[in-house]
């Protein structure tokens, strides 16, 4: 299953749908998981660690193009 993580856009909204850990766990069942560039900033929570996770970094269309869309 295609999954994307798009970043959050609620005003102060600090948190990611999804930790690289988590992005991690999905990967290893078999899922492709998206991440908008960007998405862990507030949470400092960087591109690369997703990247090294396995996911995809994506643009916001990548995110929310995916058949399952996580957000806070």
């Amino acid at each position: 299953m295609l999954i994307g993580v798009p970043a959050e856009t609620s005003a102060g909204e600090t948190r990611v749908a999804v930790t690289p850990e988590t992005a991690k766990k999905l990967k290893a069942q078999g899922h492709t998981v998206r991440v908008q560039s960007g998405a862990g900033v507030a949470a400092s929570v960087t591109d690369a660690a997703y990247a090294a996770a396995g996911a995809e970094i994506t643009d916001l269309a990548g995110a929310y193009g995916a058949d399952l869309v996580l957000k806070v």
